[in-house]
């Protein structure tokens, strides 16, 4: 039980590490006492506003009136493992749930065999950068702005899968202590049910494994869980995304 709750701990650690690294590179991280928050102006990622503890009314006041001076669409995670049912205090206050995620880890203990023709290339500079954005535009339908890669090269591993010199997929490595955190894996939609991203989540486990790491972790959508579950991840807390509702944030 105290592994797990240890495991969750690194997840959530690794994820908000990860929007804390590119906001502050865009001085545009902050801390409050109670919560933690970025925006990235002309991008739709990170800006995340996120709470270590349940929520209570005067936190949620406080969340609220900050949302209404911000111009950029920022979400409000909220984490399973404070409190079981927050649902009504956040509907009471004019929040919609936007999407779900499922909070996983994997043990590393094996290289995988990788029999595939798919390479994964590290971004280095404008162009791939550039390429980076409109890939995942079109395979998860938002904006993380090339501006937002190119500034964080030196902090954050992007990845471009190719295939026979196309590029069919993108991934984000991100390390915290002992622990590689997956993210941003996604193929267009022309591209998918080719096989791609497991050959893709294979090579990532296999850096993750090589650089010594003793844990994945990833938040994975209902759409790539069976994906991971295959491939020897586990279960353990569910995210709930939330936006405020009537406020243009």
């Amino acid at each position: 039980m105290k592994e797990t709750t240890n495991l969750i701990n690194a997840n959530i650690k690794n994820l908000t590490s990860l929007w804390k690294t590119v906001g502050i590179s865009f001085d545009s991280y902050f801390k409050t006492p109670d919560f933690e928050y970025c925006e990235i102006k002309n991008s739709e990622w990170p800006n995340r506003i996120w709470l270590h503890q349940s929520i209570t009314q005067d936190t949620i006041v406080q969340i609220k009136e900050k949302l209404a001076t911000t111009p950029s669409n920022i979400t409000l995670p909220i984490w399973s493992i404070y409190n079981k049912n927050q649902d009504p205090i956040l509907e009471l206050n004019g929040f919609n749930l936007k999407f779900e995620q499922v909070g996983m880890s994997l043990k590393l203990d094996k290289l995988f065999d990788i029999k595939s023709d798919v390479k994964i290339q590290l971004v280095t500079n404008n162009s791939e950068a550039k390429l980076w954005s409109e890939l995942f535009l079109k395979s998860f339908g938002y904006v993380i702005s090339f501006e937002t890669i190119f500034k964080t090269l030196k902090e954050i591993n992007y990845y471009i899968a190719y295939h026979g010199g196309l590029a069919v997929g993108t991934a984000i490595l991100h390390r915290t202590n002992n622990i590689m955190g997956i993210h941003a894996v996604g193929i267009p939609p022309q591209m998918r049910r080719r096989g791609y991203a497991k050959q893709i989540m294979k090579l990532l486990i296999n850096i993750a494994f090589e650089n010594q790491n003793e844990y994945i972790t990833l938040q994975a959508s209902e759409m790539g869980k069976n994906l991971y579950l295959n491939l020897g991840f586990e279960e353990q807390f569910l995210i709930k995304n939330y936006t405020l509702q009537g406020v243009k944030i």
